[in-house]
């Protein structure tokens, strides 16, 4: 595991200025901040995001504190519009998109989800960098497999996550800044095949969290020190954990209150 080295950071808060300014966040401590509310109504300031880091529900059926996550498919995709398209006002110019959802699915019909989303995502002027696939090396969620031994109706389902690396209009930084990122992990991480474990619900006391180890590849390999990250489906908190353990600012948003409870008490022994 990975030395954690925690520098406080002594800048100027960028919340207190901006994020603040409209919103009152639930918690604040700092370099974090959650807002407990809809992402979608949070009004951030544009322009002021230097990188997003988040994974928005599947449309799974999974049972949230307060969320439906059983939606007709054009109504999820229309949701996913907006709630990009504001992602997309918040972002810096040079601000970058990590969109951790699954390639496809097959519960409640099959679709394209990975291949729907990024098309939504570019739609709304974000531009398509790469796609990083997470092999979370875990094949016992598989459920069904069509037609047995036969070519009737075979079903085909691949036990991975993408992680889609979009930027708003400039993928090069523009500024100069400090990057964390070693040698190593950087050979590692630039290999678009991501292999580690996914997170365990029952530890963290969320239905679908994902581990510290995602945001904590994606902060560190696209954004520098000290930069301000969003994840606007705060869930469990993990995104500021990463961010706390990583020197950067962390802003999350997250709608049931709850979780947003237990993401501050992550962050407070992060």
């Amino acid at each position: 595991m990975a030395l954690i080295v925690r520098r406080k950071l002594t800048k100027a808060n960028p919340f207190c200025s901006s994020f603040l300014t409209k919103a009152k966040p639930f918690y604040s401590r700092d370099a974090s901040a959650i807002f407990h509310g809809d992402f979608l109504e949070m009004d951030f300031p544009a322009n002021s995001v230097d990188l997003t880091v988040t994974s928005p529900p599947y449309d799974l059926g999974i049972e949230y504190a307060d969320h439906n996550d059983k939606q007709i498919y054009t109504a999820y995709l229309d949701w996913t519009r907006r709630w990009l398209a504001e992602c997309f006002r918040v972002s810096k110019p040079d601000g970058r998109f990590c969109l951790n959802i699954p390639l496809d699915k097959n519960k409640y019909g099959q679709q394209s989800v990975c291949a729907d989303i990024t098309a939504i995502a570019k739609a709304v002027g974000f531009r398509y960098q790469s796609t990083i696939i997470w092999n979370e090396q875990n094949i016992s969620r598989r459920t069904a497999w069509g037609s047995w031994m036969s070519a009737s109706a075979p079903y085909v389902i691949a036990p991975v996550e993408v992680i889609v690396v979009l930027y708003k209009e400039f993928w090069k930084k523009q500024r100069k800044g400090t990057s964390d990122v070693t040698r190593e992990e950087f050979l590692q991480w630039t290999n678009g095949v991501w292999n580690f474990n996914g997170e365990s619900a029952k530890r963290i006391g969320h239905p679908a969290p994902y581990p510290v180890e995602l945001p904590r590849r994606c902060i560190k390999l696209f954004s520098y020190v000290g930069d301000i990250i969003l994840d606007p489906f705060l869930g469990s908190g993990t995104t500021l954990v990463a961010c706390r353990q990583n020197n950067r600012w962390g802003v999350g948003v997250e709608s049931s209150l709850s979780y947003c409870e237990l993401s501050a008490k992550r962050l407070e022994v992060a």
